[in-house]
């Protein structure tokens, strides 16, 4: 194998099988890390030079190697403040998670808007009674996470999306309505300034309160501020069930570069499309997915630039109360609570759920026995997790509103469900589309989260490329690491090439799988032995280290003149 160098490097990692997320194959080599980055990659056909040394050395032992994943949709955004351990992603191989998803998160704020959105995403990220939350402005929010732990920063790296949602609500609040001009000049006020203090892009949650208040052209509008920070708009668009292919049609032309012939006064916005946990379900959906791909094919031929995530199982995660019609959130969280105690009131919201089917459960009549209940914020309400509102109204003698109607009103608008309305063959069929990432949606709070939220990345690994073979394992870690890192604009991330950042994860191919499941959805997984960020383990021998290498991750760019 050759002579041996005096020690350089900080540490080498020696014989392993480098999958360098460029989706060739993988090939053997050392990998040398001197101060968090790639110093240098021996491989092996390189014949008898001197080997690279360092202080410490792993003997990778024909472990594959790769870039650490990114998790492209997270709602980690309070639990990376609460929790330095973080195995939840950690023990994933995760290294970067995109946080501020869905339109919803707790920046840009003022003291209003932040108590009205700790309420509104309770059974998303917890009430946040244990965290002080001492910022206002994305930039103060991101300059947290830096100096978190007494400064020693967070589990895992996080960039962030502005939250096009709390920005509506800090500048409209919960009116559906139009925005007047001076309302549309400062949320495009806001988002200037959160894009220049280094958010990648904006997010919005289209069937979620307030923000699905906002017509094509405020969206349009806010857009064309993302576009001239190179950033990207990521939609939960306004439909995944009745209409979803409309919905994405929606979304593609808001976000094209230029008119097609025939477009009239459309309003488009120049801006990268990030299509947020992109999928086709409810009975109207299945087998849809080929229509979903040839929209998308059609518009990257005409030059679109259009990403997606995925995670890797059929059921969805969101919140109880997001199944209601928009007019009865209209107002926010107290309301809602106000409606839903008035008889009358309630009666017609159980109407547009169960008879013509509400805008947030997706146009589809609501069936019960699809809405699981996977977390309570109440103790005293635990007996309904785990059950589907069907059972536990079958167990109470009541009809399934009766049983949902209470636990909305008792647990104050915090129960998290599972909704199972996916369909096997459309989330295969996506997976393998050229522009899809990997996104895990992870929701950490309730007793019984979805296991995605544990699970997603090996479960791509495992499942769906060792035992199904829909994508090789080569191809597949290009879609977990340099397709994600391209669209977050980050030059030195996603690829194992010398002189990037030392984000790695060190797995067996034969036995990497989920751990986590419906049952035990919190089990970690196994076959990742080794996990580093900043060329430092966070993850050692299959245990968490106590290093907190995570940091913000900011974007440099230039931004272009005004639109």
């Amino acid at each position: 194998m050759g002579t041996e160098r005096p020690h350089t490097m900080d540490l080498v990692i020696r014989d392993a099988a480098v999958i360098d997320g460029t989706g060739t194959p993988s090939y053997r080599a050392d990998i040398g890390i001197t101060d968090g980055r790639i110093a240098e990659i021996r491989q092996e056909s390189e014949g008898h030079g001197p080997r690279p040394t360092a202080r410490r050395t792993l003997d990778a032992g024909g472990l594959a190697l790769s870039p650490g994943f990114v998790d492209m949709h997270a709602h980690s955004d309070l639990a990376l403040l609460r929790d330095p351990d973080h195995s939840a992603k950690a023990a994933q191989g995760v290294t970067l998670e995109v946080l501020g998803q869905d339109g919803l998160s707790y920046a840009p704020v003022d003291t209003r808007t932040l108590a009205e959105v700790r309420k509104a995403i309770t059974g998303w990220n917890g009430d946040g009674d244990d965290i002080d939350f001492d910022w206002r402005t994305v930039g103060e929010y991101l300059d947290r996470l830096d100096r978190n732990f007494g400064g020693e920063g967070i589990a895992v790296n996080a960039a962030y999306l502005i939250p096009q949602g709390t920005v509506r609500m800090y500048a409209v609040g919960w009116d559906d309505r139009p925005a007047t001009d001076a309302e549309l000049t400062r949320m495009k006020e806001l988002v200037a300034q959160g894009m220049a203090d280094g958010a990648v892009g904006m997010s919005s949650g289209l069937t979620y309160t307030p923000g699905m208040y906002a017509d094509d052209a405020e969206l349009t509008e806010m857009c064309r501020v993302v576009a001239r920070y190179d950033g990207y708009y990521c939609p939960h668009h306004r439909s995944y069930g009745a209409g979803a292919l409309g919905a994405y049609e929606e979304m593609v032309r808001l976000t094209l570069r230029r008119a097609p012939k025939g477009a009239g006064e459309a309003p488009f916005a120049g801006c990268a499309l990030h299509l947020a946990h992109a999928t086709m379900n409810f009975g109207v959906n299945k087998g849809r997915a080929p229509d979903l791909l040839a929209l998308l094919d059609d518009a990257l031929a005409a030059g679109a630039d259009i990403s997606l995530d995925t995670y890797p199982y059929t059921p969805g995660c969101t919140t109880l109360v997001a199944m209601l019609p928009s007019w009865a959130s209209e107002g926010g969280p107290e309301a809602v609570l106000a409606r839903l105690a008035d008889d009358a009131t309630a009666e017609t919201v159980r109407h547009h759920l169960e008879v013509l089917g509400s805008d947030g459960c997706h146009g589809v009549p609501i069936e019960w026995d699809t809405i699981e209940i996977s977390g309570v914020s109440v103790p005293a309400l635990a007996g309904h997790v785990g059950r589907t509102v069907a059972e536990s109204a079958r167990l109470r003698g009541e009809a399934p509103w009766v049983t949902a109607r209470r636990l909305l009103l008792d647990d104050r608008l915090g129960s998290t469900i599972l909704q199972h309305v996916g369909h096997e063959e459309n989330v295969r069929q996506i997976m393998r589309h050229r522009v899809h990432t990997g996104g895990s949606d992870g929701i950490l709070q309730g007793d019984k989260p979805h296991p995605r939220a544990y699970g997603t990345f090996p479960h791509y690994l495992g499942r769906y490329v060792r035992e199904l073979g829909i994508l090789s394992l080569e191809e597949c870690i290009a879609h977990l690491t340099s397709r994600p890192a391209a669209r977050l604009r980050l030059p030195d991330r996603g690829y194992v090439r010398e002189g990037y950042r030392a984000d790695l994860v060190l797995f067996d191919p034969a036995t990497v799988a989920a751990g986590s499941t419906f049952e035990a959805p919190r089990t970690l997984p196994v076959g990742i032995p080794h996990v580093l960020i900043d060329g430092r383990f966070v993850i050692e021998d299959g245990r968490r280290t106590p290093v907190l290498a995570g940091r913000a991750v900011r974007p440099s760019r230039p931004v272009r003149g005004s639109r």
